[in-house]
């Protein structure tokens, strides 16, 4: 879909967006949606996806959580540009920024240890601050005091008077005064670069154009500017989006359910139903609700995104999947079929349950809002003979409709096989043992599918053949 996009304008620059979690747990399913966002907004301006893997944190970043990010991302069907860049690898780069800055004059050593800067904070706690901001007294001193040989931090030179103000492309103008804002480390007495500084040095290292992220981060952008203030780099276009809540309006937990994207890929929705409604929690098209992907990113911008924390609704997002099912392509269903199939640990389909699965597709497909519920429906494609009756078909194979059943094989054997060949073969049998077509079709139901809600009788029948469909009847008949 990527190949389709539109190009950026002539004289604009490229849109670059990136995407940027840490490997600390799996894909949540809030993250999935920034991503998809920002996948979005790059798609469809033909400008670049970025991907960068925020590692810093060694003692909680592992390979298996990254690989659980990839996957999640490759489930959703979010395509990134490039390989995807570990910001722990890029350290070097992050301190040598912090030593320009030194340099610069528009960050300074702080030579304050740990202790004294506890001891400030309570000193300021006691006189009835609730958070002291700890002003450091190397901030201005002259270096020839600096002590030979200790240990010093880096911190931003940040302004102490006046507003450092935010244009988000979301929130609109955000306003923070700078006595809010403390001279933050930027490089850490033991060499190691802190996230405020690393994650502006990656974003302009890559070119992004546009920081697309949760509005947890908001206060961050106000810090962020400083750095990129202090480097005399230009702003990206920030846009803070609202975060997902539960259907209850509470912060988004397990307790509501799934919060994992891959927990959605293991229940059998469709990846083009999540990218639907996930683009739908928090954006809006107009009154559209059901949608592809290709219109997704002609149509999104971030003037569409509101500022209230959308709702996760189950109900809607299963309706949404199950028109995504019922459109889809039938090879490129059973494709993601056997994909789900693969990623549950269930058994692969046989050479003969695949190609009577195709055939099936179109009398299931639009019944099923998941890929477990479909392949329920297309029960009696994959079992095998004999067909075997669930407890709630059994009772309607009593000895009265084996007999009706063992009376219409026959007329099954030279019956022309279309729907206009047998549904009057069906209707007459019904109507010579007295009873309507719904008491015919029960039995029919428990000894073709083995189940009681199944498709129509006559597409089970179409289906799998007439060959099969005798051999069944004849096995419930006795």
């Amino acid at each position: 879909m990527s190949d389709a996009s539109p190009a950026a304008r002539p004289g604009q620059a490229p849109v670059v967006t990136r995407f940027a979690p840490s490997p600390t747990g799996y894909l949540h399913i809030g993250g999935g949606r920034t991503a998809l966002f920002n996948w979005l907004y790059a798609r469809g301006r033909g400008g670049k996806f970025l991907l960068r893997i925020e590692d810093t944190d060694r003692e909680r970043s592992t390979p298996a959580a990254t690989e659980a990010i990839l996957q999640g991302l490759r489930w959703l069907g979010l395509d990134w540009d490039g390989d995807a860049v570990s910001q722990f690898e890029r350290r070097d780069r992050h301190a040598e920024v912090a030593h320009e800055m030194l340099a610069r004059g528009t960050a300074y050593k702080c030579f304050s240890t740990p202790e004294e800067i506890a001891a400030f904070r309570a000193a300021q706690e006691a006189q009835g601050a609730s958070y002291a901001i700890f002003q450091s007294p190397w901030r201005d001193a002259d270096p020839a005091t600096h002590p030979a040989g200790a240990p010093y931090a880096i911190r931003m030179r940040a302004p102490r008077s006046g507003e450092t103000i935010v244009e988000d492309a979301v929130q609109g103008t955000v306003t923070f005064g700078n006595d809010q804002l403390d001279d933050m480390i930027v490089l850490r007495s033991d060499g190691t670069p802190t996230y405020m500084l690393a994650v502006v040095v990656d974003d302009h290292d890559m070119g992004v154009t546009h920081v697309i992220r949760g509005d947890d981060h908001l206060n961050n952008a106000a810090r962020q500017q400083m750095v990129y203030d202090a480097m005399g780099w230009a702003i990206p276009v920030w846009a803070h989006i609202p975060l997902i809540h539960g259907p209850d309006g509470k912060k988004l937990s397990k307790r509501h359910g799934a919060t994992a994207v891959g927990d959605y890929q293991l229940q059998g929705y469709p990846a083009a139903g999540m990218r639907n409604y996930l683009s739908r929690l928090g954006w809006a098209h107009g009154d559209a609700e059901f949608f592809t992907s290709a219109q997704a990113m002609e149509w999104f911008d971030l003037p569409g995104i509101g500022r209230s924390p959308a709702r996760l609704d189950f109900k809607k997002l299963e309706n949404i999947c199950g028109q995504h099912i019922a459109a889809s392509d039938d090879a490129a269903l059973l494709h993601e079929i056997e994909a789900f199939l693969a990623a549950t640990g269930q058994p692969a389909l046989a050479p003969a349950q695949r190609d009577l699965l195709s055939r099936a597709l179109y009398c299931v497909k639009d019944r099923a809002k998941t890929f477990p519920e479909l392949l329920e429906k297309a029960h009696f494609a994959l079992t095998a003979r004999p067909v075997t009756a669930d407890a709630a078909s059994a009772p309607a194979l009593d000895t009265v409709s084996r007999g009706i059943l063992k009376s219409l094989t026959p007329r099954l054997q030279t019956a022309s096989w279309t729907k206009e060949g047998l549904e009057p073969i069906l209707t007459e049998t019904a109507t010579a043992h007295g009873i309507g077509f719904g008491k015919l079709a029960a039995p029919l139901r428990a000894a073709l599918a083995g189940r009681s809600a199944t498709p129509s009788v006559y597409d089970m029948m179409l289906v799998i053949g007439r060959d099969e469909t005798i051999a069944r009847l004849e096995d419930a008949a006795g």
